[in-house]
């Protein structure tokens, strides 16, 4: 698939399908939700703005941390022999040093393949919607079981062909799509079908601001490169919220999971649980509270959705996303994108806190 094959939109549509969509936001929502617990809150959130939040479909999203076991032996390798990490393995170190101070081994550790993952992620949907009360089947589509292998080769799936539909049917505005997790399910359906990339806007969160030269360690964007590639390069109107420096100030802690969040319902108890039980805290080798917060990355997306002055933005050029997983100006495709540059932490967990104990008070 080359990038002749999409449709090019002008400077003057990009912005206008770049500004803000206002009061009412046609959506669909593409969600790894179960490979940590931010997804969750981020869904429950959606699910608690749904006057101003059209959803439209939910997907579910394939993950796989496998992706790094590679990796995370070398990294054992060169630790267990005293010697030095390289830049390429530097942001494995603090995990490999924690799981062998436990008398662990990162050989030892499972991973999911994304077909597994995906599916957890669909009935992890499922389950958030039922403690909210929501029966949310009839959106909810199961996505790609495996990551791109080729743009020739798009993965087909529920979830890619009922973006498909609704991204072509008649509207007034743009569909919306929330990318949460890797852009499989997303590019799939702009191989599938180009003329979509004039019809609806991504918000994804990944890595680095786009003017910085640094690595992108980014789970989301490192699971299919090719699908990430592609989301800059095709033209596609684009909104991205940098996971480091912006969404990483989506922190909260256990005390106030514990004031505000516990006991808020079924939901709230799921996600006090979540937050208490994260997976990657055995993953990864991490023990204890003490002092420590946890990022809710995903919040952003639909922090920008909801109230644009909680997410500044500024238009940038699109990058060209490199095999080295740095941005580069040389041989970038030309157009503009709208990329985050700080949020406003406060306003967003009130939002989500206030609606989150109106609801369960509703529920009583």
């Amino acid at each position: 698939m080359h990038k002749g094959a999409f449709p090019t939109l002008d400077a003057a549509a990009r912005r206008a399908m770049l500004r803000h969509p206002g009061a009412r936001v046609r959506l669909v929502i593409d969600t790894d939700a179960a490979n940590e617990i931010d997804d969750q809150f981020a869904l429950a959130w959606a699910l608690l703005s749904r006057d101003r939040l059209q959803i439209e479909g939910i997907y579910a999203a394939p993950y796989s941390f496998g992706i790094y076991r590679n990796d995370l032996l070398r990294t054992s390798d060169l630790i267990e022999a005293n010697a030095p990490l390289p830049d390429d393995l530097r942001y494995f170190g603090g995990w490999v040093r924690a799981l062998l101070a436990q008398g662990r081994h990162p050989r030892d550790l499972h991973f999911v393949g994304p077909a597994e993952g995906m599916e957890a992620s669909y009935q992890e949907i499922l389950k958030v919607g039922d403690l909210m009360g929501q029966d949310l089947r009839p959106i909810t589509r199961r996505g790609a079981p495996r990551f791109l292998t080729s743009l020739d080769e798009p993965v087909e799936s529920d979830a890619v062909h009922h973006l498909i539909e609704r991204a072509m049917a008649p509207a007034e505005s743009p569909l919306h799509v929330a990318a949460i997790g890797v852009l499989t399910n997303v590019a799939s359906a702009l191989l599938i079908e180009p003329r979509i990339a004039e019809r609806i806007v991504v918000s994804w969160t990944a890595g680095y601001p786009t003017s910085l030269d640094l690595d992108n360690h980014s789970f989301n964007m490192e699971q299919d490169m090719l699908a990430s590639k592609l989301l800059f390069d095709c033209g596609v109107p684009v909104v991205y919220h940098p996971g480091f420096y912006v969404g990483a100030q989506l922190k909260i802690s256990l005390p106030e999971m514990e004031a505000w969040v516990r006991g808020r319902g079924a939901i709230g108890d799921y996600l006090y649980h979540l937050y208490t039980h994260n997976p990657l805290f055995d993953q990864r080798g991490i023990v204890g509270f003490d002092g420590r917060t946890w990022v809710i990355w995903d919040l952003v997306n639909f922090a920008w959705l909801l109230d644009e002055t909680w997410m500044p933005t500024h238009v940038r050029p699109a990058p060209r996303l490199g095999d080295d997983r740095r941005w580069h100006r040389d041989g970038a495709p030309g157009h503009e994108i709208l990329e985050t540059f700080e949020v406003a932490r406060d306003a967003i967990f009130r939002d989500f806190l206030t609606k989150l104990d109106a609801f369960a008070k509703r529920a009583i």
